[in-house]
């Protein structure tokens, strides 16, 4: 472990190459939410009642900063499938719509886009996107190739979970924005990742997580409407704000900022978050973005010559995590062995296609050279 790891829980016996999946929250910022969490408790109506408000608005502005966005078009959700839900379940189809989405889409949300296609009679169309890949080009154009007059709405992913790809999701918005096609971009492991600002990227609604690169706590997450969009999508729980009188806030912000009783610190503490982990290195987010993504280059170039397999994408398809192509074999006693035999918590990866397996590998600052050597000398023993 490198001394940077001392701000984060993680066992120090276990080699966590998994931050991907859901993140890892600093002690400090943990400590922040506690403390929220005790006003909370020692005096709840107040806290829900008087004080709740302004402190969402201002964990609003402070995220909204980060990711290039107004305030008023992001609200929090608990998690980016929750995000997408609320706009899929909002907006209606019908039998002659067509909802475009990719191979590689997440299986959470494409589950939710298979539910309201199957209610509304509307059909689901998949642009096939090969991996191994040689460029970015493939995914633009297998995507373009599957729009008709009767595309509807686009779901697609910036930052893929399966493969780890970044997606020129820019290109992507932008072209099917000229061909007026709406655009829900899931954009999970995005922030904290890869650059982003929202107003420029001009994605019509983009859902996303605090909880993985931003390192916030668990059950941190955002949805983005633009502002014109927004008298259409609804939360997925329907509550006071329905019937609100107000008209100091919008009606955006009353139906989802409330809906019904839970914990929301998770929430208040993202600025804090934001705020930390730029505070580790001297050069702030830009820093950890980039030393993030060299590391994982590197781990990638490391791990594929260790396994004598060539690298599956090019190089400015790569954020923070990378995948590199197994033997076949069962990902799910591979995964375990690894965590059992040799302490490595890792994700292998099912792939539908060949290579149907993929080990993927998250790089975070606490990540270690030394341990992606150690998973590859691993690999090759459980594969031999």
């Amino acid at each position: 472990m490198n001394h940077i790891s001392k701000h984060w829980m993680l066992d120090p016996d276990v080699a966590f190459l998994n931050h991907g999946s859901f993140g890892a929250c600093p002690i400090a910022v943990l400590r922040i939410q506690e403390e929220f969490r005790n006003r909370l408790e020692q005096q709840p109506l107040r806290f829900l009642g008087r004080e709740f408000e302004k402190l969402l608005d201002r964990a609003r502005d402070g995220l909204a900063e980060f990711v290039g966005a107004s305030s008023e078009e992001l609200v929090f959700v608990p998690n980016a499938t929750t995000g997408v839900n609320a706009v899929l379940r909002s907006l209606t189809f019908s039998p002659t719509d067509e909802l475009l989405t990719t191979s590689q889409e997440y299986n959470a949300c494409r589950n939710a886009l298979d539910f309201v296609a199957d209610r509304s009679g509307a059909k689901v169309v998949v642009a096939d996107i090969p991996f191994p890949i040689a460029s970015p080009s493939q995914v633009i154009e297998a995507v373009l190739a599957k729009v008709t007059e009767r595309t509807r709405l686009a779901l697609i992913d910036h930052v893929v979970s399966q493969t780890g790809l970044v997606f020129p999701i820019a290109q992507i918005v932008q072209a099917l924005s000229n061909l007026g096609i709406d655009t829900l971009i899931d954009g999970a492991h995005a922030p904290g990742m890869v650059d982003l600002n929202l107003t420029n990227l001009g994605a019509t609604y983009y859902a996303s997580t605090c909880h993985k690169w931003l390192c916030a706590p668990k059950g941190a997450a955002f949805l983005y409407v633009k502002k014109e969009k927004q008298a259409e999508i609804r939360p997925l729980t329907i509550s006071h704000g329905a019937n609100s009188p107000r008209r100091d806030r919008s009606k955006f912000h009353l139906e989802f900022d409330w809906m019904g009783t839970d914990d929301p610190t998770a929430y208040l503490t993202v600025p804090s978050a934001i705020a930390y982990m730029g505070s580790l290195l001297p050069g702030g987010w830009d820093e950890i973005r980039a030393k993030n993504r060299d590391k994982a280059i590197a781990a990638r170039k490391q791990l594929c010559e260790m396994l004598n397999v060539a690298p599956p994408c090019p190089e400015e398809m790569i954020g923070a995590l990378a995948t590199i192509p197994l033997p076949n074999g069962s990902y799910v006693e591979l995964q375990d062995a690894l965590l059992e035999k040799f302490n490595i918590e890792v994700p292998i990866v099912p792939f539908p296609q060949v290579p149907q397996r993929l080990v993927r590998i998250s790089a975070q600052l606490y990540n270690t050279p030394e341990q992606y050597e150690y998973l590859g000398n691993s690999l090759l023993t459980l594969i031999q």
